[in-house]
């Protein structure tokens, strides 16, 4: 009672229970961080608590306290990874001033991110693959697909503009595109990955011209 009277005679609001909340949030998001190398790995069909639990620092009862099933641990990670994936292409939209400078800032980050975050996208597919047989996944999937056509059209908007003409299809036709051509790498990258990231660039300098309105 004194410390709370003397923080509120200095004007400091005190706020224990959003303390907890934050604990709790950083906790699963440090799970989700250490799940999404084991789910990379496994994919989603084979992957269980106890095998996340099993190639982390956490027990297999911290991650159950924390998530109630399978399902909820799979959609936090995905989300979570997707989130901030979704913004990668951010700082390259912003500082691009010409639209061929666009198309190499886009595509070396795309090929980036197909190098080192391989088994993240291939989760993400999985995941996407399941809604169609499992209910409870379809929600999260459909957001995170908002989020991925917004992405490839917001890049697609400032190339357009940068190239001074108007975008000849819509976000979702741009969209498929784009992700039917990643996916396509995606696969490759298994057994060729040098010839699939060579393909996915040859294939996206061909395409974005062709999204356009002669100008």
């Amino acid at each position: 009672m004194v410390a709370s009277s003397a923080a509120a005679e200095e004007g400091v609001v005190l706020h224990p229970r959003r303390s907890t909340e934050d604990k709790h949030q950083t906790r699963r998001d440090q799970l989700a961080e250490s799940a999404l190398v084991t789910l990379g790995e496994l994919g989603y069909a084979r992957t269980g608590l106890r095998d996340i639990a099993a190639n982390s620092p956490f027990s297999h009862g911290v991650v159950h306290y924390y998530f109630r099933d399978k399902n909820e641990l799979i959609v936090y990670c995905v989300r979570f990874h997707k989130s901030r994936c979704v913004q990668r292409y951010d700082d390259i939209i912003a500082r691009s001033t010409t639209a061929e400078e666009l198309v190499e800032g886009f595509i070396a980050k795309l090929r980036l991110t197909l190098s080192s975050d391989a088994p993240m996208h291939r989760l993400w597919y999985d995941l996407r693959s399941a809604s169609m047989f499992e209910e409870p996944l379809r929600e999260t999937v459909d957001l995170i697909d908002g989020w991925l056509l917004d992405m490839v059209w917001r890049v697609v908007s400032r190339y357009a503009e940068l190239a001074g003409c108007e975008i000849a299809v819509s976000p979702q036709i741009a969209y498929a595109i784009v992700d039917g051509l990643f996916q396509q790498a995606l696969l490759r990258m298994h057994d060729r990955p040098t010839p699939a990231l060579d393909q996915i660039e040859l294939s996206l300098r061909q395409l974005l011209p062709a999204l356009l309105l002669p100008a």
